[in-house]
C-alpha cells in the first residue's frame, strides 16, 4: 500500500548528497537507449563553433561500440534535433553531454570542449577515458555538473576549474589523477560535491577546500594526501577569507560527509570539526593522527558514523561522546594508544572490535581489562613504624621485595591453574565432537568473516554487500514514465542531491534535487518486500493511472539490472500527512 506522501521527522530530514561511485544503492544505472527517456532537441541549427568542438571531442575518443556514429560531420541540422546521441541543446547550443557507459576510450579534447561555451554539464563516468583533465574546462563559465569518476584520467587536477563559479558538482573519483589538490577548486561558492577519493593525489588539504560554507560533501579519501588537517572547518579562526569566499553567507556550513581516510595525515583531530553542527559522517581512518580525540565532538547531535580507527590518538574516549549513542550508528576507535574506561553508553552499544587494539583500554567487553578501582584513602596509623606526610605506612625494602614475590607467585599459580583446566576442557571437546563439529566451526568462521566484511563496509560508508559501480559495458535497465511535466533520465537522477525524508518497512524515501532545479519525491522499495518484476510492472502501470487531488500521482518508476525498483513521484513541500494530523511543524525549513 503506497502512503499518501513521504514522512518527515528531525531525525530523518538528513541532507546527504549521494557518492557517485556507489549511486547505485540508490540510482541504478540508466537504462540502455531503448529504454531510457531522451530529450528532445530544441530544434535550432547548431552553432559552427560548437559543431567543431563536438567533432574534435569525437577525433580523440574511441568509440568501439558505435555511439557517437550519428555525430554526423556533415549538416548542421541534426546536432541539436534529438538525434545525436548524448547531446542537449538550448538556443543551438550545446549545453549537456552525457555518454556514461558507453565504453569510451581515448582521451578528453581539449580543444574542443574549450569550444563549448555554454556547457553546463559534462556526464562521462563509467567509461575508460585516460590522458589529462582538459584544463580548458576553465573557459566553461556556465558549467554545473562534472562527472569523469570511473575512467582513467591521470595528471593533477587543473587549477583552471577554480574559474568555473557555477560548479556545484565535481566527481572524479576512481581514477589515475596525482598531483596535489589547488585550492581554486574551492572558489564557486555553489559547489555543494567535491568527490576526489581513490586517486594518487598528494600534497596538504587546502584550508580553503575545508573551510568552504557551500560543501554538502566531501570525499578526498584513498589518496597520498600529507601534513595536518586544516583547523578551519566550520569557519574556524584559520578559515580563509577572500574576496571570493566572502560573498559566502556566513555561519551557514552544512557539511553532512567528510572522508579524508586512508591517507597520510599527521597531527591533532581539529576541534573546529565541532562547528560543523548538521555533520553525520566522519572518516578519518588510516592515518597517521596523534593527540587526544576532541570533546567537542559530543556536540554534533546529528552524527550517525564516527571512525577514527587505525592511527596514533592517545589519552582517554571522552565522556560527551557517550551523549551521541542515541543517533550513533557506527563508531570505530580501534587500533590506536587509547587507555581508560570506555564510556559506558559506548560500550553498551558498540561491540569489542569497535575499540580493539588499544591495550590499555578496559571494561568495554568480558574479554577486556577491568577498570582499576580506585582505592579509598587509608586511615591514619597509630602503629609503631615510620609514617609519610599523609600518615600512610612507609613500608622498607624488604617489605616491599617480599610483597612483589608474592603477587609474582600467585599470578604464576592462577595461570598454570587456567592452563591445566584449558587442557582438560580441549581434551573433553576433542572427545566428544567428530566430524560434524568441524563443519561446525568452518561454518562459524565463514560467519565471522562475513560479519568482519560488513563491519569493514559500514567503517567506509557503504552498504554491507554492495557492490561500486560496474565499469563500461551496458548495464541495462528500464526507466517507465507516466503522464506529467517531468522529463528526466536516469542519469538526472544518478547526479541529483537528495535528502532522506523518512523510512518505512517497505523502503526509503528521498527528496531529490535534479540539475534544473526541480524536485521529485524518489522511493526505493526493498527487495525482500516487493513483488517480482511482472507483477511490480503490473501494479505500478494500474498506480500510474491514478489521479486524485488527494493522492500522490506516480510520474515514473525504474527497474534496475539487479532487480533494483525505485518509485518517482510528485514532491510535496509541506510536511507528512502525520504531521498535518497531529498539529506537527515540520523541524526542517525546505528552501
Amino acid at each position: 500500500t503506497m502512503p499518501l506522501r513521504p514522512g518527515s521527522n528531525r531525525a530523518a530530514a538528513l541532507l546527504l548528497v549521494l557518492h557517485c561511485c556507489c549511486a547505485p544503492l540508490l540510482f541504478p544505472p540508466p537504462a540502455a537507449a531503448a529504454h531510457g527517456h531522451h530529450p528532445a532537441g530544441d530544434g535550432v541549427v547548431i552553432s559552427e563553433a560548437d559543431r567543431q568542438g563536438l567533432q574534435a571531442i569525437k577525433g580523440d575518443l574511441s568509440d568501439p561500440r558505435g555511439f557517437l556514429r550519428s555525430w554526423n560531420a556533415t549538416g548542421l541540422g541534426g546536432a541539436c534535433s534529438g538525434a545525436w546521441t548524448g547531446i542537449k541543446c538550448v538556443n543551438g547550443n550545446v549545453v549537456a553531454i552525457t555518454l556514461p557507459w558507453r565504453g569510451l576510450a581515448g582521451t578528453l579534447s581539449a580543444r574542443g570542449l574549450g569550444q563549448l561555451t555554454q556547457l553546463r554539464r559534462l556526464s562521462l563516468h563509467d567509461n575508460a577515458i585516460a590522458g589529462a583533465v582538459p584544463s580548458s574546462l576553465g573557459f566553461l563559465p556556465d558549467l554545473r555538473g562534472l562527472y569523469l569518476f570511473n575512467n582513467r584520467f591521470s595528471g593533477a587536477v587543473p587549477p583552471e576549474i577554480g574559474r568555473c563559479l557555477a560548479l556545484q558538482s565535481f566527481d572524479a573519483s576512481s581514477n589515475l589523477l596525482t598531483g596535489v589538490l589547488p585550492a581554486s577548486i574551492a572558489n564557486s561558492t555553489k559547489l555543494i560535491r567535491l568527490n576526489l577519493s581513490r586517486n594518487a593525489i598528494s600534497g596538504e588539504v587546502p584550508a580553503e577546500v575545508v573551510g568552504s560554507s557551500s560543501l554538502l560533501f566531501l570525499d578526498l579519501s584513498y589518496n597520498k594526501l600529507s601534513g595536518r588537517i586544516p583547523d578551519s572547518f566550520g569557519g574556524g579562526s584559520k578559515a580563509p577569507s577572500s574576496s571570493s569566499r566572502k560573498e559566502a553567507v556566513t555561519g551557514s556550513y552544512q557539511l553532512v560527509f567528510l572522508g579524508l581516510a586512508h591517507n597520510s595525515l599527521d597531527g591533532p583531530v581539529p576541534e573546529s570539526l565541532a562547528g560543523l553542527s548538521k555533520l553525520q559522517e566522519l572518516d578519518l581512518a588510516g592515518n597517521n593522527l596523534n593527540g587526544s580525540i576532541p570533546a567537542q565532538l559530543g556536540s554534533l547531535h546529528d552524527l550517525k558514523a564516527l571512525d577514527l580507527s587505525g592511527n596514533a590518538l592517545a589519552g582517554e574516549i571522552p565522556e560527551s561522546l557517550g551523549n551521541l549513542t542515541a543517533t550513533l550508528k557506527f563508531f570505530n576507535v580501534s587500533y590506536n594508544n587509547l587507555s581508560g574506561a570506555v564510556p559506558a553508553s559506548l560500550a553498551q552499544k558498540f561491540g569489542p572490535t569497535s575499540f580493539a587494539g588499544n591495550i590499555l583500554l578496559c571494561g568495554y567487553s568480558a574479554s577486556s581489562p577491568p577498570c582499576p578501582v580506585s582505592p579509598s584513602p587509608a586511615p591514619a596509623s597509630t602503629s609503631q613504624g615510620a609514617t609519610g606526610r599523609h600518615g600512610l605506612r612507609k613500608f622498607s625494602t624488604k617489605e616491599l621485595a617480599l610483597i612483589i614475590a608474592g603477587i609474582v607467585i600467585g599470578v604464576l599459580i592462577l595461570l598454570s591453574l587456567c592452563c591445566l583446566l584449558l587442557c582438560l576442557l580441549t581434551r573433553k571437546k576433542k572427545s566428544s565432537t567428530g566430524t560434524g563439529a568441524r563443519s561446525g566451526k568452518q561454518a562459524s568462521s565463514k560467519d565471522a568473516a562475513g560479519a568482519g566484511a560488513a563491519a569493514a563496509a559500514a567503517g567506509r560508508g557503504e552498504k554491507p554487500g554492495a557492490s561500486e559501480a560496474e565499469s563500461g559495458g551496458d548495464v541495462g535497465g528500464k526507466l517507465v514514465h507516466f503522464d506529467g511535466p517531468l522529463a528526466f533520465t536516469a542519469d538526472d537522477l544518478l547526479c541529483a542531491t537528495a535528502e532522506i525524508m523518512g523510512k518505512s518497512t517497505y523502503g526509503t524515501v528521498y527528496k531529490a534535487t535534479l540539475e534544473d532545479g526541480s524536485l521529485v519525491a524518489v522511493k526505493r522499495l526493498r527487495e525482500k518486500i516487493t513483488k517480482g518484476q511482472k507483477e511490480f510492472e503490473a501494479e505500478a502501470a494500474a498506480l500510474g493511472k491514478v489521479r486524485h487531488p488527494n493522492l500522490l500521482s506516480l510520474r515514473a518508476y525504474y527497474l534496475g539490472p539487479k532487480g533494483e525498483k525505485l518509485l518517482v513521484f510528485d514532491y510535496i513541500p509541506k510536511g507528512s500527512l502525520s504531521a498535518f494530523l497531529h498539529g506537527e511543524v515540520p523541524s526542517f525549513k525546505i528552501v
